[in-house]
């Protein structure tokens, strides 16, 4: 699918981007690091499968990714910025009766979001475990040298692998080391008031902590194993059938 780009602003006034398909019950979708709306959730077929379970399915663009602006201005990643970008887009559509879901680094910008006072009717954090919650910064030196490096890293490294993806994206490196530090950390007390029935999605090969712990942290979790990596299991269909399973049921 080749879907129009739509636009909105943060609070800070920032362009940011948003893509939509399907009618229906509205379910946010908020991608990865590195990626976007467009590779995360429509590429694979995840976004073209909700729609036809009847969701109007909203893939905003994070700011530094995609569509959206891409400042090089540090001032322009405050802590908690993805978290209030993302309130701003609810407020932009005016949705106060949605379901809400991420992967990877967006699967951590919803859980700020539920800490904030986001209630969506129901929630899902995909690619993302416990410790990858807890501690959102204990990656940050491997993404600050996949952002810094000016030479191919040895293939088969994690290291590598994360290039690839950088480069094959198109992604902004003096923008995109500036989200790390929008990155706050979430404590178990934080997750145990979250009020809202929600979904860990976890490929069981991937390496972003225990999804049992996550959804045992929660006041209401469900762990929902499918196949994959942490980079495989985004292209695999049973990620939008968990996620399907789960909002309908």
């Amino acid at each position: 699918m080749d879907l129009p780009v739509q636009h909105f602003k943060g609070r800070d006034g920032v362009e940011l981007a948003y893509r939509e398909v399907g009618e229906g019950r509205a379910l946010v979708l908020i991608h990865g690091f590195f990626s976007s709306a467009t590779i995360n959730w429509v590429r694979y077929g995840t976004a073209a499968a909700l729609a036809d379970r009847g969701f109007r399915v909203v893939m905003p663009d994070l700011r530094a990714h995609g569509d959206s602006a891409k400042p090089h201005d540090a001032s322009a990643y405050p802590k908690d910025v993805l978290a209030e970008d993302g309130e701003a887009l609810l407020e932009h559509l005016g949705l106060t009766d949605y379901d809400l879901g991420g992967y990877s680094l967006g699967a951590r910008t919803v859980t700020r979001m539920l800490v904030r006072g986001a209630r969506p009717r129901r929630a899902i954090l995909a690619g993302m475990g416990l410790e990858g919650i807890l501690g959102p910064l204990r990656n940050r030196r491997h993404f600050v040298d996949v952002l810094t490096a000016e030479a191919t890293f040895e293939r088969g490294t994690p290291e590598f692998m994360s290039q690839a993806f950088l480069r094959t994206t198109g992604g902004d490196p003096q923008a995109l080391i500036h989200v790390l530090d929008t990155q706050v950390d979430t404590s178990r007390e934080d997750l145990a008031a979250i009020p809202v029935p929600t979904a860990i999605v976890l490929g069981d090969e991937d390496d972003n902590g225990s999804g049992e712990g996550l959804a045992g942290a929660l006041a209401e979790g469900y762990f929902v194993p499918i196949p994959g990596t942490h980079m495989g299991a985004v292209t695999r269909p049973e990620l939008a059938a968990a996620f399907g399973a789960f909002l309908t049921d």
